[in-house]
């Protein structure tokens, strides 16, 4: 198992073993798991990422740390929008759909950065737009 599985299946298994709560560098950050089905693999997956809300619908942000690609979890929801999200100890279906640029993706971004600032950092680390997903709970 890589190193970034590794780090990301402690994460996992803490949030399951707490009720979606985590410590250290995550502890007053809320997180969420996202399911969704590998783009070329077919494979399930399984992302603990940052979250915020906008209304009804969740926002997530394809930064990597502002790595100059997106994360593998974008592509993921890209291809295959419909996807499982935890929350807590809350399952639910939801349909992903990216924001790639505009106001709108300044919006929700901003959002996060308000939430949790290191996303500022990222998107400085970085040339390229980085994506705001939203999730939408699908009844």
């Amino acid at each position: 198992m890589s190193e970034r599985n590794d780090f990301n299946q402690k994460i996992i298994d803490e949030f399951r073993a707490n009720e979606g709560k985590v410590g250290g560098y995550f502890a007053n950050t809320p997180l969420l798991l996202l399911h969704s089905v590998g783009a070329k693999s077919g494979k399930p997956r399984i992302s603990p990422l940052a979250y915020v809300t906008d209304g009804d619908s969740l926002v997530i942000i394809a930064s990597k740390g502002g790595a100059p690609s997106n994360p593998d979890w974008y592509y993921n929801v890209k291809a295959n929008p419909i996807v499982t999200v935890e929350m807590g100890t809350e399952q639910f279906q939801a349909r992903a759909s990216i924001v790639e640029g505009g106001p709108e993706r300044d919006r929700l971004y901003a959002a996060m950065v308000a939430r949790n600032p290191g996303f500022a950092e990222y998107e400085r680390n970085t040339t390229r737009t980085i994506p705001a997903v939203l999730l939408e709970r699908i009844a």
